[in-house]
């Protein structure tokens, strides 16, 4: 008899596609990591409360503008994020209110997107000078005037929140650049009560305590930090 072929082994089902991904998925948040020397600041889009936590329900802290008091745009630095279970994301943010240092929680659809600065300013209130860093490393320094024994230059953690130019007084100077530091006495700064780096028309008197809180430096000196000193950047008073 003929030789019988063995019957073929079946061939394998062919695999199925990967499954689509799905029209909409919130994706999980991402950890604010980076350069030890990178602050990550953004603009408010809308006026927002700011609670004590991540949530609807939490205590409101303060309520920011989108204006700053000078007419600016508003803006915070963005020192964490989280995501609720409803798939809101928050971000911790540090808010330009009494007490000084507070941060608080706003919804992440009520800011713009992120700016990077790699600069840090430190105020030191015993050696009376001012001293910039980026990425780390010394790039400005100056002597300054800061507040009287009445009326003190708060010490903390703050950031800048915007330059002007448009001061028709001498007694700012060419330029002052406005912080989220306030005062718990009235400061000589227009929009009173915050803090502001600024020029003199008294340069004579620096360094020394001679303000009603703000931080005064020779024209020059604030003409050359403009160059090199961005909004966003943190502001350190020690």
């Amino acid at each position: 008899m003929p030789a019988v072929e063995p019957a073929a082994a079946p061939k394998p089902a062919a695999a199925l596609p990967a499954a689509p991904p799905p029209a909409f998925a919130i994706p999980r948040p991402l950890p604010l990591v980076g350069s030890t020397d990178a602050t990550r600041w953004a603009p408010l889009l809308r006026a927002v409360a700011v609670r004590s936590g991540p949530t609807e329900q939490a205590p409101v802290i303060e309520t920011l503008g989108l204006k700053t008091p000078e007419g600016t745009s508003n803006l915070v630095p963005v020192l964490d994020r989280h995501q609720d279970r409803r798939g809101t994301l928050w971000l911790r943010v540090r808010a330009p209110a009494l007490p000084d240092n507070v941060e608080g929680w706003v919804p992440r659809a009520a800011l713009g997107g992120y700016n990077l600065v790699h600069t840090r300013l430190v105020v030191d209130l015993e050696q009376l000078q001012a001293t910039l860093f980026s990425r780390g490393e010394r790039v400005y320094d100056a002597p300054i005037g800061v507040g009287k024994a009445d009326s003190p230059t708060p010490r903390g953690e703050f950031y800048i929140r915007n330059e002007l130019r448009a001061y028709g007084s001498s007694f700012y100077g060419p330029i002052a650049f406005g912080t989220s530091a306030r005062s718990r006495v009235l400061t000589d700064w227009p929009a009173g009560g915050f803090v502001g780096i600024h020029g003199t028309d008294r340069p004579d008197l620096l360094p020394g305590r001679v303000s009603h809180g703000c931080i005064r430096l020779r024209n020059a000196d604030i003409v050359r930090l403009a160059r090199l000193l961005p909004i966003g950047t943190p502001l350190t008073i020690q």
